[in-house]
């Protein structure tokens, strides 16, 4: 049997080679550019910081109950026990990247009440609230934190839920033959917490407005930043994901941009700095059309530095201490751009001369984000085994 001229092995050959020539190498890491259009509609908000209420679950009511039936008129005190409430738990989750689905206030459903002939209420089931990993549980309103969700299916109780109170068969003693009283349940605790993501992407993009940050991170990812011909068009934080060819899924960040006075709260303010400090390392992103480039990296770093004097927390990493590299874009303005030169100008910082519009030069810039990613995994995974025996004993 054939199909024209064909045979069905010769088929399934051809179709098993094309499949492995399109099957990307494990061995390799390189990074996948987005291809597909994107779709229509405006990106999803990404959410780092979220003040949260949570109310745990209340705590069944016993019962008073005497036992009636056939043969037992008196049969005694029956009355069950409540049910616990709920507790609300925050759980470490490698699967998810931000704090989007988490509303304002969290509550675990209550416990059943006690019923008659010995029948106690059901415990409800404890609300687990799924966060990313290297969340932050602070006190809301300070700068206290509570504790780090930073291992995999690690779990904070956020409030627990109220015991069930007993019923009146609970009571029932030699000295007490028919008991007429039971408990009320618990009352579930309602606590507020503050969550803060502390590293939120790899790598942030910083710059002034119109640099070109939300082009960068569309020609990069299939994330749909706003990209238009004036300032601030980004009002709010995006993060798009780099996929490499070995299956990796790396964030990149795209940061309101910065003008001078920032630290101060000019413009879009010190709240979007804070957003850089959740990135683990900075990619200076300067405008090749607006000259003087060590001018604009001087103030950028200058905004950086004097927020990490003023504002910044004492127990947090200096914004000018993270890996760092100068990603000069819009080369495409200048076909004599003397990269060399501009290299030797911005060192030891690595430099890449892209064009995000045009898509060109954004290889190694992506492959020097692979490598951050990599030593942030290892980091993270010397600090697990570092805290191993602790985690063991504490818990």
């Amino acid at each position: 049997m054939k199909f024209n001229n064909f045979t069905p092995f010769q088929l399934w050959l051809s179709f098993i080679r094309k499949l492995s020539s399109e099957v990307a190498n494990p061995f390799t890491k390189n990074p996948v550019l987005p291809k597909k259009k994107k779709g229509i509609g405006e990106a999803a908000r990404f959410i780092d910081y979220r003040r949260v209420k949570c109310v745990a679950g209340n705590g069944g009511n016993g019962m008073v109950s005497f036992l009636r039936g056939y043969g037992t008129p008196f049969g005694g005190p029956d009355g069950g026990n409540g049910g616990h409430g709920g507790h609300v738990l925050f759980e470490a989750d490698s699967s998810t990247k931000d704090l989007y689905h988490i509303g304002n206030t969290v509550k675990a459903r209550n416990g059943t009440i006690g019923m008659g002939k010995c029948c106690h209420g059901a415990n409800a089931e404890h609300l687990h609230v799924k966060v990313p990993l290297n969340t932050l549980v602070k006190e809301a309103g300070s700068s206290k934190v509570l504790h780090e969700l930073f291992r995999p299916g690690e779990i904070f109780i956020g409030a627990r839920g109220g015991a069930g109170g007993h019923g009146n068969h609970f009571y029932l003693s030699n000295e007490v033959r028919k008991p007429m009283k039971a408990e009320l349940g618990g009352r579930g605790e309602v606590v507020q917490y503050d969550l803060e993501m502390r590293v939120m992407a790899t790598a942030g993009l910083v710059g002034f407005p119109n640099a070109g940050k939300s082009t960068l991170l569309r020609a990069v990812s299939r994330a749909k930043p706003k990209v238009a011909a004036y300032p601030f068009t980004t009002l709010v934080p995006h993060v798009g994901i780099v996929h490499y060819d070995d299956f990796e899924q790396v964030a990149i960040a795209d940061i309101p941009g910065i003008i001078e006075g920032a630290h101060r709260n000019v413009g879009l303010g010190c709240s979007f700095l804070r957003h850089i400090q959740r990135c683990r390392c900075l990619f200076y992103v300067l405008d090749l059309s607006l000259g003087d480039l060590p001018d604009q990296l001087a103030a950028l770093k200058t905004e950086l530095q004097l927020y990490d004097e003023q504002v910044l927390d004492k127990d947090e990493e200096a914004l000018m201490s993270k890996p760092s590299a100068i990603v000069i874009n819009k080369s495409d303005l200048d076909p004599t751009l003397d990269e060399a030169a501009i290299a030797s100008a911005f060192a030891p910082l690595p430099v890449f001369a892209v064009s995000a519009k045009m898509g060109r030069g954004l290889v190694p810039l992506l492959n020097f984000l692979r490598g951050q990613y990599d030593d942030y995994v290892e980091e993270q995974k010397a600090r697990i085994a570092a805290t191993e025996d602790d985690y063991v004993l504490k818990f």
